[in-house]
C-alpha cells in the first residue's frame, strides 16, 4: 500500500495515532530483541538475599499502597523528542519521577551512615527495569534530617539508587502530609467527605494545612528544577502533588509535565465541596497530560473543570483559551511475570504444600487488604456470616483467610475500625466454629512475597469488597497466580479494577450484604468450564496490561502531546467534537460474551429444519466456530463470515470466496486494532479470512464510542486511505472488510451451491428473509426483490390470511404463513420504512412507502412472485426490508405461527 506507515520505507507519521502506533511497535520489537534478564532467569527471585535491606524481598503486603505511589512503574521505553523524526531517536530519554515518597526508606545508623531498604509494593518491578530508561526518582525519604551533614550523606547514599531526596521537617510533614493530604484530600477523593468543623480554630487549621500543602509542592518543584535538563520528562504522581505542575511550569514553561492520580477522582458534586477546588483544578490543568486509572475518573475530572471552572470539555481533554490539556485513562497493571515465575520457586511450592495440607477438604476464600475504611472489610466478613447462615452444608467445608495489614495505627478512626473487625471475627468464629476449626482466620500483619504468592495460588475464591478504590491490584495479583487453580474473583464494582477485570469477575455492590453472600455461593458452586472461561479472560488482560506497558504508554503519550501542542501552535486548533453520547451502562459480565440462541426458538426452528421441502440458511458475520456450536444439531445450511464459508450441517465447510480479493491491508489494520484493544478495557478484535472486527460491546459505552470515532478517523486518513476496503460501523463495533464482501453479494453464490448440492430441478419460488443486518449488508433484502410491473400501485394489501386464501404461494412443505400473524404488506420493491405493533401473539406490520431505488437482477435460481417474498428487519426503524419486527421475541412468534400453518389446498 503506497504511503502506508507500515511499509519498509521510512515515512514520517502524520497524526497522533500514527506516531503512537509507531512507538508501540518499536517498544515491542525492542523487547523481543533484548529480553530482560529477569525474564530469562526463573530462579532470579531465589538469588536475592533474604536479609539484604536493599533486596526486593522484604515484607510484602501485595497491596497498591497509595501513600507510596508509582504502582508498578517499570522500564518506560526511550522516546524521541517531539519535533524529531521517528527514525532519529536518542538512546535514552531522562525521566524524572516525582512522588511524595521515594521507593526506598532510609534509617540512620550513625554519623554519616545510612541503611537503605526498598519499600514494599509495586515499585520493585520499576527499579528492576530501569536499564532501558534513564530515570531519576524525586521524593521524601520518610525521615527527618535537620543537620547539613546528615542531608549531604543521605543525598550521596540515595544517589547510588538514582534517588533524589526532598527534605521536609516534622512540622511540614504534619501539616502537609498528615493534615491536608490524608485528612482533607484522601477522604474527599474516596467519597468520605470533608471533616466536620466544630469551631473556628478548626477552620484556621484547615487553612494552615493548605498553605503547608502549597509550600511543600513548591519545595518539590525547587528540587526538580535543580536537576532538570532540557528534554527531560517530569512525571508527577498523586494527590500529594496537585500544585506541582503549576510550580514547574512557572520555572520553565517548556517542561514536559505529566500528572497521574492513583486514587479515584470524585464526581464534580463531591469535588465542589472542597474550599480550594478551583486552585487545585487549575494547577493540575497546567500539566500537558493528566492521567487516571479509569475513564470514569477522567470523565469526573473533565466534568469538574467544566462545571466549576466553566471551561470547555472535549473528547481530548480540557481546553482553556486555546490551550488543551489532554486527559486520558491509563489503567495500571502489575509485573505479572514476577508472580508467575515465583510459583516455580522451591520455597513457594513448599508454602503451597503446607497450605493445602492445612486446609485439606475445605474451600479457601481469601481477602488481602490494608486495614482501612475504604476496603470494606466489615462488609466482607458480614457477607460471609450471612452465607454461612444460609448455607449450613458449607460451614465445615470453607474457610475465609483475611490478611489485614495495619495502617495509620495512631489515628482514632483506624483504631476503632480494628476493634470493630476483631469483634465481628470473634463473634462469627464463636457462632460457627468448632474445637478443631474456625471459619475465619484473621491476620493483622503483612505477608512476605513468597507466602503471599503461595496463598494466592491455593485460593478458590478471592473476595475484594472495596467501598471505593483507585484500582486495587490485589485482584491482578490473584489472577496472575491462578494458572493452575483457576479460582473465582468476586470484585467490588467500586474498585477501579472492575472496569478492566469486570467481564471475568463476579461484580458486586459491597454495601449489599445479601448480594455478596449470594455471589459467594455462586462462586463456590461454579462449574469448571465457566471458571476456566472467566479466568482466561482476566489472565489475558493481566499479562498484557502490565505495569511496564502502563508506564511506557503514559510517557509515550506525554511526548506525543507535546508534538500535538506544537502542531496546534503552528496550524491552529479547531477539533472540538460536540456529538452527543448515550448515558453510561454497566454491561460486561462474561456470561454475555458467548452467543446463545433464544430459548424459545429451538422447537419451531427444528420443526422447520426437519421438513424435507424447507431449506433453512443461517447467514452470519460470525466465524465458523460460533455457528457450529449453536446450530450443529439442526438440519440446515450455515454461511459464516458474511457468506465466505458455507456448509450443510451434515457436511464439511467450503469456501465461496471471490477470486482476486485484495488483502494486503490486513497487517496495517491489525496494528491499529491491537492498539485500540489495549487502550479500551473489555474490547476485543477478531481476525477473519476477509475482514477484521473490533468489538467494544462490553466496554464502557461512552468511552467505547469515543475510541471508535478516534479509530475511524485514523483508519480513513492512514492505513486504508488507498486500500480497496469497506469500513462498516455497527452499533458497538468497527469492521474493515474487503470490497465486495457483503451478505447480498454472497447470497447468489450460496443459493447456486445449495441448488447444485441438493440437485434441485425446480427454481426457488418462496423466500422468507429475516435479519438484523448492518446497513452495508441490507443488499441481501433487495437481492430477493422480484421484478413487478412498474405501473402497479404500491397499495397496501389485506391481512395475510386473506392473501393466503386468494393466492396460495408455493411454500415449502405445503405450509403458508399463519392467518393469526395478520401481516399487512405493501406490494412494492421500494425502500420501505415500517412500524411493527405487537398485539399479544399477533404481529401487525405497517409499511410506509418510500421512493424506489434501482435494483439489480436476481439470480437464475429464483422464480419469485411478489406475494411469495417476505423480508423482515428486526429492531430497525429504517430498512430495505418490506416488514419490521420489533425484537427477537417477535421472530419467535412468527416462526411458531409459521410451523402451525395448515397445508395449502
Amino acid at each position: 500500500m503506497r504511503g502506508n506507515k507500515y511499509d519498509s520505507s521510512p515515512v514520517t507519521p502524520r497524526t497522533r495515532l500514527e506516531r503512537l502506533l509507531r512507538e508501540r511497535e518499536l517498544r515491542k520489537s525492542s523487547r523481543f530483541s533484548h529480553p530482560s534478564a529477569e525474564a530469562t532467569d526463573v530462579n532470579k527471585e531465589a538469588e536475592l538475599p533474604a536479609n539484604d535491606p536493599c533486596s526486593a524481598e522484604g515484607d510484602h503486603s501485595g497491596l497498591p499502597n497509595e501513600e507510596e505511589l508509582l504502582e508498578g512503574v517499570a522500564a518506560a521505553r526511550a522516546f524521541a523528542d517531539g519535533c524529531q523524526k521517528q527514525d532519529v531517536r536518542p538512546t535514552k530519554q531522562r525521566l524524572l519521577v516525582v512522588a511524595n515518597r521515594l521507593p526506598v526508606s532510609a534509617t540512620r545508623r550513625g554519623e554519616g551512615l545510612w541503611q537503605l531498604e526498598m519499600s514494599v509494593g509495586g515499585l520493585v518491578s520499576a527499579l528492576l527495569g530501569l536499564k532501558e530508561f534513564d530515570a531519576r526518582w524525586i521524593g521524601w525519604a520518610g525521615v527527618n534530617v535537620p543537620d547539613d551533614v546528615g542531608r549531604r550523606t543521605l543525598t550521596n547514599a540515595l544517589a547510588q539508587k538514582r534517588c533524589i531526596p526532598v527534605f521536609l521537617d516534622e512540622a511540614m510533614v504534619h501539616q502537609y502530609y498528615n493534615g491536608y493530604c490524608n485528612n482533607i484530600l484522601w477522604p474527599l477523593f474516596h467519597y468520605l467527605g470533608l471533616p466536620q468543623e466544630d469551631r473556628l480554630a478548626t477552620t484556621r487549621s484547615f487553612q494552615s494545612q493548605f498553605d503547608a500543602y502549597k509550600k511543600a509542592n513548591q519545595m518539590f518543584a525547587e528540587v526538580v528544577n535543580q536537576h532538570y535538563e532540557e528534554g527531560d520528562v517530569v512525571w508527577c504522581h498523586d494527590y500529594h502533588l496537585m500544585f506541582l505542575p503549576k510550580c514547574l511550569k512557572e520555572y520553565n514553561n517548556n517542561m514536559k509535565v505529566g500528572w497521574f492520580l492513583h486514587t479515584p477522582f470524585p464526581s464534580s458534586e463531591i469535588h465542589r465541596t472542597l474550599p480550594s477546588r478551583s486552585e487545585l483544578l487549575r494547577s493540575v490543568l497546567v500539566a500537558d497530560l493528566v492521567g487516571f486509572h479509569t475513564y470514569d475518573y477522567a470523565r469526573h475530572f473533565v466534568s469538574a473543570c467544566t462545571r466549576i471552572l466553566g471551561l470547555e470539555g472535549t473528547p481530548e481533554g480540557v481546553e482553556d483559551q486555546g490551550k488543551l490539556t489532554r486527559v486520558a485513562a491509563f489503567p495500571i497493571g502489575i509485573d505479572s511475570e514476577r508472580f508467575i515465575r515465583a510459583l516455580e520457586l522451591p520455597q513457594v511450592k513448599d508454602h503451597m504444600k503446607e497450605l493445602k495440607q492445612r486446609f485439606a477438604g475445605r474451600k479457601v476464600m481469601l481477602g488481602v487488604d490494608r486495614l482501612d475504611m475504604i476496603k470494606g472489610i466489615p462488609q466482607k466478613i458480614l457477607a460471609f456470616e450471612k452465607f454461612l447462615e444460609e448455607n449450613p452444608h458449607w460451614r465445615d467445608r470453607v474457610v475465609l483467610l483475611q490478611i489485614a495489614v495495619p495502617t495509620r495505627t495512631d489515628v482514632p478512626e483506624y483504631q476503632k475500625l480494628t476493634s470493630q473487625v476483631h469483634e465481628i471475627v470473634g463473634r462469627i468464629n464463636g457462632r460457627f466454629g468448632t474445637l478443631t476449626a474456625v471459619p475465619i482466620h484473621h491476620l493483622d500483619r503483612s505477608l512476605d512475597f513468597h507466602a503471599l504468592c503461595a496463598l494466592y495460588a491455593v485460593t478458590d475464591v478471592a473476595l475484594v469488597t472495596s467501598l471505593r478504590d483507585g484500582m486495587n491490584l490485589v485482584s491482578y495479583e490473584f489472577v496472575a497466580c491462578q494458572a493452575s487453580k483457576k479460582g473465582v474473583l468476586i470484585l467490588s464494582e467500586f474498585a477501579g479494577a472492575a472496569q478492566s477485570l469486570g467481564a471475568g469477575a463476579i461484580l458486586v455492590n459491597p454495601w449489599n450484604i445479601t448480594e455478596v453472600a449470594s455471589s459467594i455461593s455462586y462462586a463456590l458452586d461454579m462449574p469448571a468450564d465457566e471458571r476456566e472461561k472467566r479466568h482466561q479472560h482476566n489472565f489475558k488482560h493481566v499479562t498484557t496490561h502490565t505495569s511496564q506497558e502502563w508506564a511506557a504508554t503514559f510517557v509515550s503519550e506525554l511526548n506525543d502531546t507535546i508534538v500535538e501542542a506544537q502542531l496546534r501552535t503552528r496550524q491552529g486548533f479547531n477539533s472540538t467534537l460536540t456529538e452527543s453520547v448515550d448515558a453510561l451502562g454497566r454491561n460486561g459480565q462474561l456470561k454475555e460474551i458467548e452467543l446463545k440462541l433464544h430459548p424459545y426458538i429451538k422447537e419451531p426452528l427444528k420443526k422447520l429444519c426437519d421438513d424435507p421441502k424447507t431449506t433453512i440458511v443461517v447467514l452470519s458475520g460470525s466465524d465458523r466456530t460460533i455457528l457450529d456450536d449453536n446450530f450443529n444439531e439442526y438440519n440446515m445450511w450455515l454461511a459464516a463470515e458474511n457468506g465466505i464459508f458455507l456448509r450443510p450441517t451434515m457436511g464439511e465447510w467450503m469456501t465461496t470466496m471471490p477470486e482476486n480479493l485484495y488483502m494486503d491491508w490486513v497487517e496495517s489494520v491489525k496494528h491499529v486494532f491491537e492498539y485500540f484493544t489495549e487502550r479500551t478495557p473489555r474490547s476485543h478484535f477478531e481476525l477473519r479470512e476477509t475482514s477484521l472486527v473490533w468489538n467494544y460491546k462490553y466496554s464502557d459505552v461512552e468511552f467505547g464510542r469515543i475510541q471508535a470515532r478516534d479509530m475511524l478517523q485514523h483508519l480513513w486518513t492512514g492505513p486504508i486511505s488507498n486500500a480497496s476496503v469497506d469500513v462498516v460501523q455497527g452499533s458497538r463495533s468497527v469492521e474493515v472488510r474487503a470490497v465486495g464482501v457483503t451478505k447480498g453479494a454472497a447470497i447468489d453464490r450460496i443459493l447456486g451451491e445449495i441448488v447444485r448440492y441438493k440437485g434441485m430441478k425446480s427454481p426457488i419460488d418462496y423466500v422468507l428473509c429475516v435479519g438484523d443486518f448492518l446497513t452495508k449488508d441490507e443488499d441481501v433484502y433487495t437481492f430477493f426483490e422480484p421484478e413487478l410491473p412498474s405501473e402497479s400501485p404500491p397499495a397496501a394489501r389485506g391481512m395475510l390470511a386473506s392473501l393466503v386464501r386468494a393466492s396460495v404461494p408455493k411454500i415449502p412443505a405445503s405450509k403458508s404463513v399463519s392467518k393469526s400473524s395478520r401481516l399487512k404488506k405493501q406490494r412494492s420493491m421500494s425502500t420501505l420504512e415500517k412500524r411493527a405493533i405487537s398485539h399479544g401473539n399477533e404481529i401487525v406490520l405497517q409499511p410506509i412507502k418510500q421512493d424506489r431505488k434501482s435494483m439489480r437482477e436476481g439470480s437464475s435460481v429464483l422464480d419469485l412472485k411478489g406475494d411469495n417474498y417476505f423480508s423482515c428487519a428486526v429492531g430497525r426503524k429504517r430498512s430495505n426490508a418490506r416488514y419490521l419486527l420489533g425484537s427477537a421475541d417477535d421472530v419467535v412468534t412468527l416462526l411458531k405461527e409459521l410451523v402451525q400453518c395448515p397445508p395449502s389446498s
